[in-house]
This record gives structure tokens, sequence and C-alpha cells, in this order.
């Protein structure tokens, strides 16, 4: 692989927005977790979590063993948390690595056992109405606390996952009460975990009553809102900026089709850019001819099918010219395009947009405190 980066589009991560969204999400009566799965939604799992330790966070969430070890092998030193089972023969792995299990089925905790030699701290996750992992039903978690107990694990913390926090209020009354009712039940029997947690990012920005002992922002610590307006009045910052440059540029007539299957028709002369991204890169196909980027501060129409490893710009009578600096994500004087505004077009939500960035694009990371 070479060193060098030639092609000038790249991913700029601001760590001081994570900072100061870690400010901006931690409450005062709990801990924080920040959840650096999937490279940290595309931003850097190792650089977004030091900082957030940096900010206040005390724990890291993860979705798979290798980006735990991952982390340890980064030197992050605060507890991880896998949020689903240790997968079948990982689990001497992931303990000589020091990840937190989630469990929530009798295999599950009989194989930790077996390679715990020991006894570790376990967060046992209950299903309040996600349905995807989880001890179900709610009634049904004393008995499983029991089993965990019963092998010589501990049980450090107990957990839900909310499924419409960020727009449904009466769900999620809901499973807050399941969880609560399933916690009490719990406490009666004896288990009082040293962590009680359930508050993802829009239940952080919505939800005060969910904050138990520690919350588990995800998309909302970088900055971007778990919906359209919810929590737009806590200040937080986006972290990311996802720009390239105008690699050709020349002016065609009226009537011209662009890309492939000539789909898009200029109705009127116009310069068209080409901008050296595409699909391959992580630019949603299903944007085509509907998505817009800033050039010279201004909103210019992606025209055409976006291709492999490029995209066509109708920038009409726009002076545009090889070199200008083209913004996918982010802000170009007072203009500036988000994540949910891309997602819009691709018929899509915020976190695939930038999950999806790919490997290919270059990282650059400002504003870090080492």
């Amino acid at each position: 692989m070479i060193g060098a980066t030639f092609r000038p589009t790249e991913v700029e991560i601001d760590l001081g927005a994570i900072r100061h969204n870690v400010g901006m999400l931690r409450p005062a009566e709990a801990q924080l977790m920040a959840v650096v799965k999937a490279d940290a939604y595309g931003h850097g799992a190792a650089s977004v979590a030091r900082e957030a330790l940096v900010a206040g966070a005390t724990w890291c969430g993860v979705a798979l063993v290798e980006e735990g070890v991952e982390l340890r092998g980064a030197g992050i030193e605060a507890p991880i948390l896998l949020l689903s089972e240790f997968p079948p023969g990982s689990e001497a792995v992931a303990l000589a690595h020091r990840l937190t299990p989630t469990v929530y089925s009798r295999g599950g905790v009989r194989r930790l056992a077996d390679a715990a030699h020991g006894s570790v701290g376990v967060h046992v996750k209950v299903d309040t109405g996600m349905h995807r992992v989880g001890v179900w039903p709610p009634e049904e978690l004393v008995a499983f606390l029991r089993s965990v107990d019963d092998v010589g694990l501990t049980v450090e913390g107990i957990w839900s996952h909310l499924a419409k926090s960020e727009d449904d209020p009466e769900t999620t009354a809901a499973q807050l009460g399941r969880f609560g009712a399933a916690l009490d039940d719990a406490k009666a029997a004896g288990f009082t975990p040293m962590l009680r947690h359930v508050a993802n990012s829009a239940a952080v920005l919505r939800h005060p009553e969910a904050t138990y002992d520690l919350v588990r922002p995800g998309i909302a610590l970088y900055g971007i809102l778990p919906d359209p307006g919810v929590g737009a009045d806590r200040g937080l910052r986006p972290a990311l900026t996802w720009r390239s440059a105008v690699s050709f540029a020349r002016r065609l007539p009226a009537g011209e089709r662009l890309s492939y299957g000539h789909r898009y028709e200029l109705a009127a002369d116009a310069t068209i850019a080409t901008v050296p991204v595409g699909y391959a890169d992580g630019y949603p196909r299903a944007s085509s001819s509907r998505a817009e980027v800033l050039i010279r501060g201004r909103r210019c129409r992606v025209a055409g099918n976006v291709t492999m490893d490029q995209l066509l710009v109708d920038c009409g009578e726009l002076p545009v010219e090889t070199g200008d600096e083209v913004v996918l994500l982010g802000r170009q004087g007072d203009e500036s395009i988000d994540a949910w505004e891309l997602a819009g077009h691709a018929n899509t939500i915020a976190w695939e947009i930038v999950s999806r960035i790919g490997a290919r694009v270059p990282r650059a990371y400002v504003g870090g405190t080492s």
C-alpha cells in the first residue's frame, strides 16, 4: 500500500467536536459510554475513543471482539463492553483482552464460564421490546441472573436497548416500564448491579428518565442528531467533513446527457465538474441526480448516475475550475450539507451515510489533545 495520498478526496475529523459533544451529552449523575463500533461510525475508533475518554467518558462500546482487540492494541485501557455475546470460539481471546461480556443466552453463559477460569463481570441484556437479542420475556430475567451466578460469573450490569426513543414516547415509556420492573424483580432477588443502562442517543436527548447509571450515545457523539430536529437545541457539533476537489471542468451545451444511462439531460448550457469520489468510497449511488454538493459556497446538483470512482456536478453558470474545493458533507461558507440531508436523497439514515464511507478515503484529524 502506498503511503502517500494523491487523490484530493478525504474525510476530516474534528476531535475537538468529539470532546465538546461528550460534554454536552454526559449527565451529571451518570457515566457515559462512547459507542465506537463500526470504526466509530466511520470517524476512526481509536482516535475518537481517546478524545471521548479525555472528555469524561468512562466506557467504550463495540459490536465485535475484533473491534475491542483493536482498541486495546491502540492503547485504550478503559472498560470496553461488547454489545452482543462473544461469538462461539472467541471467548478466550476476548477475555485475554479484558473485554466485558454481554450475555443473554444459556449457551453464551456456559461458554463464557468454561473460558473464564474464575469470576468475570458480565452485563446481562434484557429484551424490553427491540426483539433482536436479550432475555425474553423480561419476567425471565431473575432466573437467568441465577444461572449466571450459579456458574461463578458476576452480574456487573443489566441493560436494554430502545427501539423508538427518537419519535415514539409511548413505546419508549412501555420499554422503560418493562426495564424498571425487571430491575425491581432483580433487586428483590438480591441482584443489585453497579451499572444499569438503557439510554441511547435519542434517549439521552429526549428521555432523562432513562439515564440510570450510564448512558450510551452513539450517533449523537459525532454531532449527528438521531432524528432531524431531535436534540437540535443541545449545541452538538458535527465532527466529520467530507471533501474533495474538482478534477476536470468544461462547458457543455443544453441537451447533452450525462453519465451512465444518460438519465440526466442539461436544460441549459452549463459548466460540468468532475469530482473524484464515487460509490466505491461510500457516496450513495441512490442519491444520483438528487443530492447537492458545495462548490465556491454554492449548492450544485449531482448530475446523472454516481459512478464507482467519480461523480458529475451541474454547476450551471458558476465559474468552476480544476482544483476548486468540493464539500460533500460539512460546511463551506454560509452553506452546509449534513448527513441527514444526504441520507434523505439516498432513502436511508444518517448512520449509514457516515459509517459506509470507505477505508480508501483517508481520515485527517484536527483538534486532538495529543
